[in-house]
């Protein structure tokens, strides 16, 4: 589809179906966070098997991201936006008849295909519509859209926990997906840019098996031993696929994963400021809800409402991003952001046994507000560095790196809470079988407390679990300290006034090349 400078008139509109389509993906991401503590106890998974629950939906969203935008490139952004959709449908309908961890983790595989054809699509449609001056706030409008379905799923989630089967969480991605088919079919125009990079199944496979044994050696540290066979194997193993797809896409003339982009550095450090945001904001989302649901014995309804703070300061900073953005430039506001989330982490790492909900509520809204200010102006910043006719790589790219972090972050936080908790828990005098289920994860002592009636073990297990989330928080902290200082180091100053906006220069830099 040749590429015109006189913006797409149907734009707005479209951008109605990129709304629908975000929101499958935000309600979901949120809806089995709440649900875990619940599916835990329900399949008897541990701490591990909790993980995967989360994690295979984003290793598989991860591995395929890059391909997907650029089949969306080179076969219809549109096409690909419906099929990702209907994939999407798929896996939800085979959750709802999943009765087993392992089966959960397949229809979060599949949902992984589809949200992998989502996202990077409806982000590379962005620059082919939208005009830089309009950019920005079709940008917040989509992700507010994806902010919007995280508090609607920890709500209407902990609603269907509570009244119908845990299956249900996944049953009503069913008429969401729907809405989002009918609203591509109906609304958003087909774009495509046919000259960009083959597809490479070699590639690809590399990516997939790299990502994937990177997260499974997390994951499996904690229980095996990080100096196990096992695991030291499984990150060598990782290191080669990976140091293989690189070595293989350099050697390309079109490279699938063109890390030539990263040599610019609006889009390198854009890109590594919401990585690194994601990172933060995956791990703490994820080990919240254990938190809330075991250790301080609310529901799943009144957990997915004590998590409303978080999404609802996501939701006033998405709004209020944009325009700080435009008087002060990104630089200050994403380093703001990352201050703000550290400091949300570290006042959450304080958390005790005995505190009650005020004090979480405060850095669940920290969090929030952290997130929201800084996600956008630093994908705005990425995709403004991207060539209409490299969008669908790019914003691939991007996603990839930003999935990469969000399940680098839930399996790193994870692993540290379960050998932390394992660590600290105290199961002496209890059978080698109730010791050894105890120890699986905290719901799991709980069940075992209350079989036996030891409050001793409840207590116990609390306390483990808290020593475990304090440090989790305590290094999420660290790690936006760090890159808040990084970002202000190394992020372009793009304040208004400024000569030629720098994404600008950089497109310009990289059509000419």
């Amino acid at each position: 589809m040749p590429v015109s400078n006189r913006p797409d008139p149907r734009r707005w509109w479209a951008l109605g179906a990129l709304v629908a389509c975000m929101l499958v993906l935000g309600f979901d991401t949120t809806i089995l966070s709440v649900a875990l503590p619940a599916m835990s106890t329900r399949l008897g998974a541990d701490t591990g098997q909790q993980q995967w629950m989360a994690n295979s939906y984003l290793v598989v969203f991860a591995a395929l991201m890059l391909p997907a935008g650029l089949l969306g490139d080179r076969y219809g952004r549109r096409r690909m936006l419906i099929t990702g959709l209907t994939v999407f449908l798929g896996g939800s309908l085979l959750g709802t008849v999943a009765d087993s961890p392992g089966q959960v983790i397949a229809a979060r595989s599949v949902l992984g295909v589809g949200g992998a054809l989502i996202m990077p699509l409806a982000l590379s449609v962005l620059p082919a519509l939208f005009p830089p001056e309009e950019r920005t706030r079709a940008v917040g409008l989509v992700s507010a859209a994806s902010a919007l379905g995280m508090p609607l799923g920890p709500v209407v989630g902990g609603w269907l926990l509570d009244h119908y089967w845990w299956g249900s969480i996944f049953l009503i991605n069913v008429p969401l997906a729907l809405v989002g088919i009918l609203a591509c079919v109906f609304l958003l125009p087909e774009t495509s840019a046919p000259s960009s990079p083959a597809v490479d199944p070699l590639s690809t496979g590399l990516a997939v098996t790299g990502l994937g044994a990177f997260v499974f050696a997390l994951n499996e540290g904690p229980t095996r031993g990080w100096t196990s066979a096992t695991v030291l194997g499984t990150l060598a193993a990782s290191a080669l696929l990976l140091a293989s797809l690189v070595g293989r896409e350099r050697g390309r003339s079109r490279p699938m994963l063109d890390l030539t982009l990263l040599r610019h550095r609006g889009f390198l450090w854009n890109t590594a400021a919401a990585s690194l945001i994601t990172f933060t904001f995956m791990g703490l989302l994820f080990v919240l809800p254990t938190y809330l649901q075991v250790v301080k014995g609310q529901d799943a309804f009144g957990t997915g409402l004590r998590i409303l703070p978080m999404m609802g300061g996501l939701l006033v900073a998405s709004r209020a991003a944009g325009p700080l953005v435009r008087r002060f430039g990104p630089r200050p506001v994403v380093t703001g952001a990352l201050f703000v989330m550290a400091v949300a982490a570290l006042l959450g790492s304080r958390t005790g046994v005995h505190d009650g909900y005020g004090w979480t509520a405060l850095w669940l809204t920290l969090t929030g507000f952290g997130f929201g200010f800084g996600i956008i102006p630093a994908m705005d910043g990425a995709l403004g560095a991207l060539p209409r006719d490299r969008a669908g790589n790019g914003s691939g790219l991007l996603v990839t790196l930003r999935q990469v972090a969000g399940a680098v972050g839930i399996a790193a936080l994870g692993s540290l809470i379960a050998g932390t908790y394992t660590h600290h828990l105290d199961t002496a005098g209890l059978p080698p079988t109730l010791a050894e289920a105890a120890d699986a994860s905290v719901g799991s002592a709980h069940q075992v407390a209350a079989e036996l009636g030891s409050e001793a073990l409840a207590r116990s297990a609390d306390a483990a679990y808290l020593h475990g989330m304090d440090l989790a928080l305590l290094v999420a902290g660290i790690t936006a300290t760090l890159a808040a200082m990084l970002t202000t180091a190394c992020l372009p100053d793009t304040r208004p006034g400024r000569s030629v906006s720098r994404s600008h220069a950089v497109v310009a830099e990289m059509t000419d090349a």
